[in-house]
């Protein structure tokens, strides 16, 4: 849920003295690269994946009785509605979308001011304009996305029995998830509860000058280890007590600023061959799958390595514009307003539950493809009307130059 057309720092390189006419050129293709932060065709197609796994994972949940009750009534008998719904099983792991967005987030958000401190040691980030443009970029949306959830939520509530995914729609909840406390003093508002995650994407915008400063005082790996701490220590003292607060999840997002520094700066070794990456990252994400069975907080850690190592690879440039077939395509354009439709899904599918079933969980699979075709038009809808001028304002705030200072 990081934003693809904006970078990081937001600014361009400090004036420099006079250097080598070669200085110049590498400088200015580190320039060039971080004023495209984040529009590699793998992120938007990986951005249009994790949308599309989580908002599926959500639609299963809502209009489907689930993959043990319809074995139970089913069994092995054969049909389309029977093969069709064991082939959605995979889905049963989709929450693992989310530690996706958050590597993702991490390189996306890191990797303009990792590309200009490559080329530039005593570069700064400007903290306040940082923060002005993340508002801009992300509060337009949120504030959308909150009052169309309330619109949706008060319809489905005139259609009894209420399905029992709505919560609190009232003003207190509203304001919590406006100011992005939920997990920390409320819930997720009405049936919105994708928010879960918004509330600490803007608590990570809210410390990253913090990690940046960080970064040029003890360097990137040894940020990445200490927020490897801070993640077990606070997944011990409060995410067992079901306080959901960035530092728990931490962990996930500095893994996509790592890679964003590493790629910036050459650190990483180029192997002759991928495999060894992408079978720990297979390795990883089946450890996820596996864990999941004991408690979603321990596979999300796993899963945000598996996909870091995963994303470590396909960043490659020597295969950077390998395997660009129509489904990347496909993927990439969902990229494009993957925000837009993980903000909105579940009050849609909510809603559509409430009309066609009164919130009553069905048998048949076929419905739920069917959610998915009304959400991603709704979801792209959203995205010109609302997404699309928010990213314009939060890119006016850019500044045109920036002044160097003293490290």
């Amino acid at each position: 849920m990081s934003d693809p057309a904006l970078d990081a720092a937001g600014s361009s390189l400090p004036h420099l003295p006079a250097a080598p006419r070669s200085a110049r050129m590498a400088q200015a293709r580190n320039e060039a690269r971080a004023a495209s932060a984040g529009k590699e065709h793998v992120i938007d197609a990986m951005r249009g994946f994790a949308a599309l796994l989580v908002a599926y994972f959500h639609c299963r949940q809502i209009e489907w009785v689930g993959m043990q009750a319809f074995h139970q009534s089913a069994g092995h008998a054969f049909s389309l509605n029977t093969l069709a719904a064991y082939l959605t099983l995979p889905i049963a792991w989709g929450s693992a979308g989310v530690p996706i967005f958050f590597v993702i987030s991490g390189y996306c958000i890191h990797r303009g001011g990792a590309l200009r401190l490559a080329a530039n040691p005593a570069y700064r980030l400007e903290a306040g304009n940082f923060w002005v443009r993340r508002f801009a970029r992300i509060y337009p949306v949120l504030l959308a996305a909150l009052l169309l959830t309330f619109a949706l939520d008060w319809f489905s509530l005139q259609l009894p029995p209420v399905s029992h995914k709505i919560r609190e729609i009232g003003l207190q909840a509203f304001l919590v998830n406006l100011f992005s406390l939920q997990g920390v003093a409320g819930k997720t508002y009405g049936s919105n509860g994708a928010l879960w995650t918004l509330s600490l994407e803007v608590q990570f915008y809210a410390i990253y000058p913090l990690l940046f400063a960080l970064r040029r005082r003890i360097g990137m790996t040894n940020v990445l280890a200490l927020v490897a701490v801070v993640n077990v220590v606070s997944a011990y003292v409060l995410e067992r007590h079901d306080i959901q607060f960035f530092t728990s999840y931490w962990f996930a997002w500095t893994l996509g600023a790592w890679i964003a520094d590493a790629k910036a700066s050459g650190t990483q070794r180029n192997t002759r061959s991928p495999v060894w990456l992408y079978a720990l990252a297979a390795g990883f994400i089946a450890l996820g799958c596996a864990a999941f069975h004991f408690g979603q907080y321990g596979a999300f850690q796993f899963w945000a390595i598996g996909f870091a190592f995963y994303l470590y690879q396909a960043l490659d440039r020597r295969h950077a514009n390998q395997g660009r077939g129509w489904g990347t395509r496909v993927l990439s354009r969902l990229g494009d307003f993957s925000f837009s439709l993980y903000l909105i899904h579940l009050p849609i599918f909510v809603l559509l539950s409430s009309l066609l079933f009164r919130s009553s969980l069905q048998m048949t699979i076929w419905p739920s493809f069917g959610y998915m075709l009304v959400a991603i038009p709704v979801a792209y809808l959203f995205y010109r009307l609302v997404e699309l001028p928010a990213m314009k304002w939060s890119a006016s705030f850019k500044p045109k130059k920036a002044m160097g200072k003293p490290a």
